[in-house]
């Protein structure tokens, strides 16, 4: 089985990414939603933030309340580790579990979709990494428009992240997504069309 790992700064168009592979039958593993699910009541994840950032994380429904863990941990890096600490292994591992899962249910080819993928280390569980880029002034626009942040806000987000430079570096198929949706789903289509050969040539010697 071919992994494909995705990943990209906030509003740079991975969801676009994720819709043609999903629309190609292609599993698309999503990395934001293991996260949500690391957090479910009885988890190691679940009691490890508790006992970490306190029982008023806890909402009244006994799940964790994101806004209040957020707020103990925004802009304040060595909280943030920590929390990233106990959740990132969580995501990892049911990560680990669904590409078991589509292996042995026999995907040739599956993608791992994750915005964190260098920070957290997640390279060893991927064949190649796919990186959509946007210039974050594009990105800044883009939040505005969507998300209905302010500038100053966006671009704070956007400074908190890995650059677009370090991603180029460490990434195998760069998709620049500076332009229109259709300029995009062409360049999809293109580096799609060179992972099929890619793919057929490693058959190909086997």
């Amino acid at each position: 089985m071919h992994v494909i790992g995705l990943t990209g700064g906030i509003a740079s168009g991975k969801s676009t990414v994720t819709t043609f592979f999903r629309d190609r039958g292609i599993p698309v593993i999503d990395a934001d939603v293991l996260g949500h699910r690391t957090y479910d009541p009885g988890t190691d994840t679940y009691r490890k933030v508790i006992e970490t950032f306190g029982q008023d994380v806890v909402a009244p429904d006994g799940t964790i309340d994101r806004k209040v863990l957020g707020g103990k941990v925004f802009g304040k890096p060595e909280e943030l580790k920590k929390l990233t600490d106990i959740v990132w292994p969580g995501i990892r591992r049911l990560a680990s579990e669904q590409l078991a899962e589509f292996e042995a249910a026999g995907n040739e080819l599956v993608v791992l979709e994750a915005a964190v993928l260098f920070e957290a280390g997640w390279e060893d569980l991927v064949d190649e990494i796919w990186v959509v880029v946007v210039d974050p002034e594009i990105a800044v626009q883009r939040l505005a428009a969507r998300n209905g942040l302010d500038p100053e806000a966006a671009r704070a987000r956007i400074a908190s992240q890995l650059t677009n430079e370090e991603r180029i570096r460490r990434g195998h198929v760069i998709i620049e997504n500076n332009g229109t949706l259709e300029e995009l789903n062409a360049r999809i289509q293109q580096a799609w069309e060179a992972l099929q050969e890619r793919l057929r040539s490693a058959a190909g010697r086997n």
